[in-house]
């Protein structure tokens, strides 16, 4: 038996699947290896799996997951324990470029893995959704209960529509579901299109970084290895088909969960963490809000941390010194 992981050679991804193989388990990795940030990162991601320990339990097969026939073909005959599905077309701004990749990626793709867990009675599929699906909500912090009917992006709009998606396949066939909503993730490994290396990479090289809304805004800033323990808590334990209301308001076997810091942070003292990491101050270039963005974000995570025992530990004054250690090596390699 195998987990299948999506986007295994994505940020989240890759982590988890080490964490898989570390613990004896076998897992097949697929992702496109779209260009939507350096391919060489991606190809990197994946080395690095395959020579952690268990890596000679990896298979790794590139594909579009919104093509079915080339996903149902590269698990043929693998007999599929759980699904942790965690690939997408990420990224709020971009979604405004091009909307149909999140269309047949995010929707398409989410339905394809949503037919393989039903055709093959996976004990459970775990799927990524996004803090995003909270939109302009301003009541902190932001609860699995709260309606999250007013996204103000399509990134969010079809993370949402993923939600409902999951839901109805709980109900009609009862296939065990958890959906996580992750708040902003960083760490080693990260992904080159989000604050932590932007602003890394530009302070280092003494250009200036980009902040948006006048520094105004906050973020819940979750470090990678509380986030790969909230995903690894969540595919151990799938929601009971017990009739009870789940977290999120299901009562079929479908869960919902924020997966987070806990805590709010603001962007100026996130970036003087990487100031300090760097030794050097930052070049600031205020911008406004940008379209699609939100003021803040902060979760709840009282739901997960009752039913899962999930508890994050890393605050930015660690985990930042941990991403820019990582950086300068990988980018002197």
């Amino acid at each position: 038996m195998a987990h299948l992981v999506t986007g295994a050679a994505g940020f989240i991804g890759a982590h988890v699947a080490r964490h898989l193989l570390a613990r004896g388990e076998a897992v097949i990795g697929i992702d496109d290896l779209n260009p939507y940030y350096p391919v060489k990162l991606k190809h990197d991601r994946l080395a690095d799996v395959a020579a952690s320990p268990g890596g000679d339990r990896f298979r790794f097969a590139q594909l579009d997951f919104a093509d079915h026939e080339a996903l149902d073909a590269a698990i043929d005959g693998d007999e599929i324990d759980s699904v942790v599905h965690l690939g997408a077309q990420a990224g709020v701004r971009y979604s405004l470029e091009n909307p149909r990749a999140y269309v047949r990626s995010n929707l398409t793709g989410h339905l394809n893995l949503l037919e393989v867990g039903r055709q093959r009675r996976v004990r459970h599929l775990v799927y990524a959704s996004s803090s995003s699906v909270y939109g302009a909500n301003v009541s902190l912090p932001f609860r699995v209960e709260d309606r999250v009917d007013y996204p103000v992006s399509l990134y969010a709009a079809t993370k949402r529509a993923d939600e409902l998606m999951s839901e109805t396949y709980a109900h009609l066939y009862r296939l065990p579901q958890t959906g996580l909503r992750f708040f902003t993730v960083y760490g080693p490994w990260g992904r080159p299109d989000m604050a932590p290396w932007l602003f890394t990479s530009a302070i280092l090289e003494g250009r200036p970084i980009k902040v948006f809304n006048g520094g105004k805004m906050m973020r819940d800033f979750t470090f990678i290895d509380d986030i790969v323990a909230g995903v690894i808590a969540a595919v151990d334990n799938p929601p009971p088909d017990d009739g009870e209301e789940k977290a999120g308001g299901s009562k079929s076997p479908h869960r919902l969960y924020n997966i987070g810091n806990n805590r709010a942070e603001k962007l100026d003292d996130f970036i003087a963490a990487i100031e300090a990491a760097c030794g050097r101050e930052a070049v600031r270039d205020y911008q406004p809000m940008q379209p699609g963005d939100v003021p803040a974000t902060y979760a709840d995570v009282t739901a997960i941390s009752a039913d899962l025992g999930y508890a994050p530990t890393t605050p930015i004054s660690v985990g930042i010194p941990k991403f820019v250690d990582w950086y300068r090596g990988y980018t002197a390699a």
